[in-house]
């Protein structure tokens, strides 16, 4: 049927409403809109129930689209499960990707929500957890219900659950490791929660996904909602990569991972058909999965909702669409890079990092020739003497800026964690010998993973904005928040343009 000039002009409010205030009330007529166009934009912003199945899929799936009587709607998987529906096998609800921290219009409810599904509540209390965030835990599961649906433990519970159906498909590890490794007290209690909620035995489930996976290694997607300037994002890590750390190799990045007291290493690749990122992890880091996943996650932005970002921040983002602000894997080697990029070129700080890696870090066996060694840790560093900084040619301040970091972080006092949107965090950080306005706001930008974190200092910004007075760069830049750390990248960016 031919729809009218009006009808037109009416479906395209409808997606644009849903598409940049995701967390709206969702309007069945809104969702169902969205879901007949399939659209991956739309990936993770909402779920759908189908009551005559009894299963919930993302809008992309792509079996037949049921009639609109026979739907409902959900902002998270946690709420779908809550009504008793189960996840859909063919689309695996477990790969949607997540919600930015400022896509939600409760930002405690946010950033409580991906501290979770990143396994918080494994290893915290509520009330611990609640307490990150200066809460109560009554308030917290207030906010939580009112933005999702769902109280801290349904969601955890869904989570949880949700990852173990991943390790079931993706993985060659037993149902006791899965159940342990996805935060299960219990193998019984997982077994008979699985069974509950699905209607299908972990085992069941196995049998029916049923692949031939390589022994040496994991492999997993992970979604993303385009677009994603992959090649931007590669050539940005790639002029900062640590040797024997990290490289990028053609379309693929690498790097050597340290989770707990074991080591591995990942490998990267852009799915550009299926926008998503493969996974390939090795086999000896398989019980930390949960961990290595949520850091690729962050490493790669891929919570960002680029379109909202961009209609945000205008003209600036004309030319690279599709900009993400690469996070870090580890907090300590990042906020270590920063402080050597002070002041120096970004081929001097690279040359500085590598050495300081292999100096200080571990050797580790890998496939790759590129990956030699494993970043050391905080606590090793901080019982280095500083002498043995200096010889590496790091000039004496900056030796000492890296050791009062360390020996923070290594006693807990300063934390490096993405999602943690602490103000006391960010001053701690200044009060260490050597770390200004520019270095606090770059780990903030990349380690922490704040938004709207803005190193106006920095005389690549100067450059792009023609502008070198900080007090002005400051006003130019506040009509980008909460999102001025794409900013900067988009201005990094546009001086590789003119030159």
């Amino acid at each position: 049927m031919q729809l009218s000039a009006f009808d037109v002009r009416k479906r395209r409010v409808f997606y644009t409403e849903l598409l940049y205030n995701s967390s709206m009330k969702l309007d069945p007529l809104h969702c169902y809109q969205a879901l007949l166009s399939h659209d991956n934009r739309f990936d993770g912003v909402f779920f759908v129930g189908v009551s005559t199945t009894g299963i919930y899929c993302r809008p992309i799936c792509t079996a037949k689209t049921p009639r609109s009587e026979n739907c409902a709607f959900f902002t998270s998987s946690a709420a779908a499960e809550r009504a008793g529906f189960r996840p859909c096998l063919r689309c695996r609800p477990e790969l949607a990707p997540g919600n930015s921290i400022l896509d939600s219009s409760n930002r405690l409810a946010a950033e409580a929500s991906r501290r979770i599904e990143d396994g918080a509540l494994n290893e915290l209390s509520v009330a611990q957890l609640a307490s990150e965030f200066g809460v109560s835990d009554r308030h917290l599961r207030r906010v939580l219900l009112a933005e999702f649906g769902v109280t801290p433990v349904e969601l955890a519970q869904t989570q949880r659950l949700l990852f173990a159906k991943r390790l079931l498909t993706d993985t060659k590890l037993s149902i006791s490791e899965i159940a342990f490794s996805s935060g299960f007290s219990s193998l019984r209690r997982f077994n008979s929660l699985f069974l509950e909620r699905y209607r299908l035995s972990p085992s069941s489930l196995r049998k029916s996904n049923f692949r031939t996976l390589e022994p040496d290694k994991l492999i997993c997607d992970l979604a993303y909602r385009p677009p994603l300037n992959w090649a931007a994002m590669l050539s940005f890590l790639d002029s900062r990569s640590t040797c024997g750390i990290e490289a990028v190799v053609g379309n693929r990045y690498f790097r050597t991972v340290s989770a707990g007291e074991i080591n591995g290493w990942i490998a990267v690749e852009h799915k550009q058909d299926k926008t998503s990122l493969r996974v390939e992890v090795s086999a000896s880091l398989a019980s930390q999965l949960r961990k290595v996943l949520t850091g690729v996650k962050y490493m790669f932005d891929l919570s960002a909702h680029p379109i909202e970002i961009e209609k945000h921040l205008g003209e600036i983002t004309a030319l690279h669409s599709g900009m993400r602000v690469p996070g870090a894997f580890n907090g300590f080697e990042l906020a270590v890079r920063a402080i050597l990029g002070q002041q120096v070129s970004v081929r001097a700080a690279t040359t500085f990092a590598g050495r300081f890696a292999k100096t200080f870090g571990s050797s580790i066996e890998t496939p790759f020739p590129e990956l030699t060694h494993v970043y050391p840790k905080a606590d090793i560093i901080a019982e280095t003497d500083i002498e043995n900084i200096i010889s590496l040619g790091i000039i004496r301040s900056r030796a000492n800026s890296i050791l009062a970091l360390a020996r923070e972080i290594a006693v807990g006092s300063i934390i490096l964690q993405p999602g943690i949107h602490d103000e006391a965090l960010f001053s701690r950080l200044k009060k260490l010998p050597g770390i200004g306005e520019w270095t606090a706001q770059y780990i903030a930008m990349r380690a922490l993973s704040w938004p709207d974190a803005f190193p106006h200092t920095d005389l690549g910004i100067y450059k792009a904005l023609g502008e070198n007075r900080p007090k002005e760069v400051l006003k130019l830049a506040e009509c980008w928040r909460p999102w001025r750390a794409y900013a900067a990248m988009h201005l990094w960016k546009s001086l590789e343009v003119l030159k």
